[in-house]
C-alpha cells in the first residue's frame, strides 16, 4: 500500500492548488467589490436591507412611482408605507476598523430601537471609517462586514479624527447620494439633517427626533455647544455628537475654503468652517441633553437623555443599556430561568 500511494501521490503543485483554491476564491468574492465599495459605499447600503428595520430603503423615486391614487390602490396601500418620513437623519458613527465587536454592539442597541419607533421619521445609522492604513485582513473583514449589514461607509481618508476624517464624511455625502439614492430628503439623495457621532456615545434615537422636530432644516447645527454658557450662539459643537442640516453638507462639499482648513480637531474646526464662512445662523444647543456618562446608578442618567458620552469601557455601555430598558427580557422569554 505504501509503495503504491508513493507511486500515485499528488505532486506538490496539485496539492498547493487544492489547498490555495478556496482561499483565492474567498479572497476574490470579498476583496475584488471593495474598491466599487470605496468608490460608492451607500450603494451597497442602498441595495441592502436596513438592517435597523429589517425593509428595504426607500428611496424618492418609489415616493414618485405611488404619488397617484390609481398608483396606490396598484400597490394596495404601499404609498402608505414609502411616503416620506416628515424628518429624515443619517446618523454617521465615526469609529475604526478594529472595532468589531463595537460595531455590533452599537449595531443590536439601534436595531432594537428602531423596531420600536414609527414611521413618522426615518433614522439611518452608518458607521464611517477610512481606508487608510488598513492591514489586509481588517480589509477583508471590513468588506465581509459592509456586504453582510449594508451599514459601512468606507472612505478614502487617513484614520485620524485630526486629519481630515469629519471633512472627508461630509464633503463625501452629496456624490454618494445623489448616485446611490440612498437618502430620503426633499431631493434625490438626500437627509434634512446629517450627525457626525462618536463611537462611544449612545444614543435615544426618539429623543433625537423629538429634539429635533421642530429646529429649523436649513442653516442648521446641532449639538451640545461649548462654552456652555453661551447657550444661544456657541462657537462650536462637542465632537461627541452634532448635526448639520443638509443645505450645510453641500456647503462643505464645494467649499475651497473648507478644504484648506480642513486639518485639526474636528469639533473645532467644523465650528470654524462655519463661523468663517458666515453659516450656520440656527444653532441648536441642546446642553444638558447630551452629556458625559457619570456613573452607573440611576440618579447619573438624565430622563430626557438624548445621548450618553464616553462609554469607552464595555462596563460603562452594559450601564447604560441596562437603564435604558435595552437588555430587559421579556416575561415569556424561553432564554432565561432566575
Amino acid at each position: 500500500m505504501s509503495s503504491s500511494y508513493l507511486q500515485n501521490k499528488p505532486s506538490y503543485c496539485t496539492v498547493s492548488f487544492i489547498v490555495l483554491l478556496p482561499l483565492t476564491l474567498l479572497s476574490l468574492t470579498f476583496l475584488l467589490p471593495f474598491s466599487t465599495y470605496l468608490s460608492n459605499p451607500l450603494a451597497v447600503a442602498a441595495g441592502a436591507s436596513d438592517w435597523a428595520g429589517g425593509t428595504p430603503a426607500t428611496t424618492v423615486d418609489d415616493v414618485a412611482r405611488t404619488a397617484s391614487p390609481a398608483a396606490a390602490a396598484d400597490n394596495g396601500g404601499a404609498t402608505q408605507r414609502r411616503r416620506r418620513p416628515e424628518l429624515s437623519i443619517l446618523v454617521g458613527v465615526h469609529t475604526t476598523a478594529r472595532k468589531h465587536s463595537r460595531r455590533h454592539l452599537i449595531r443590536m442597541a439601534y436595531a432594537l430601537q428602531q423596531q420600536q419607533r414609527t414611521a413618522a421619521a426615518r433614522v439611518d445609522v452608518r458607521f464611517v471609517l477610512c481606508a487608510r492604513p488598513m492591514a489586509p485582513e481588517l480589509r477583508a473583514f471590513v468588506a465581509l462586514e459592509a456586504r453582510a449589514h449594508g451599514d459601512v461607509l468606507l472612505l478614502d481618508c487617513a484614520e485620524s479624527a485630526d486629519r481630515g476624517k469629519t471633512y472627508a464624511y461630509f464633503a463625501s455625502l452629496p456624490a454618494m447620494l445623489s448616485s446611490s439614492g440612498a437618502g430620503a430628503g426633499a431631493g434625490a439623495g438626500t437627509y434634512d439633517y446629517v450627525m457626525k457621532v462618536d463611537d462611544d456615545t449612545f444614543l435615544l434615537l426618539d429623543a433625537l427626533v423629538e429634539a429635533l422636530r421642530a429646529a429649523p432644516r436649513e442653516d442648521a447645527y446641532c449639538g451640545v455647544g461649548l462654552p456652555f454658557h453661551d447657550r444661544a450662539f456657541p462657537p462650536f459643537m462637542l465632537g461627541m455628537g452634532y448635526l448639520l442640516s443638509w443645505d450645510l453638507v453641500q456647503w462643505i462639499a464645494t467649499s475651497d475654503m473648507v478644504r484648506r482648513e480642513a486639518i485639526g480637531p474636528e469639533d473645532v474646526t467644523t465650528g470654524k468652517w462655519l463661523n468663517m464662512g458666515n453659516k450656520a445662523k440656527n444653532r441648536v444647543n441642546i446642553f444638558p441633553r447630551m452629556y458625559d456618562y457619570k456613573g452607573p446608578k440611576p440618579e447619573d442618567f438624565l430622563e430626557n437623555t438624548v445621548g450618553v458620552h464616553q462609554l469607552k469601557e464595555d462596563i460603562r455601555w452594559a450601564h447604560t443599556l441596562e437603564h435604558f430598558n435595552l437588555t430587559r427580557l421579556e416575561p415569556s422569554s424561553k432564554l432565561h430561568n432566575f
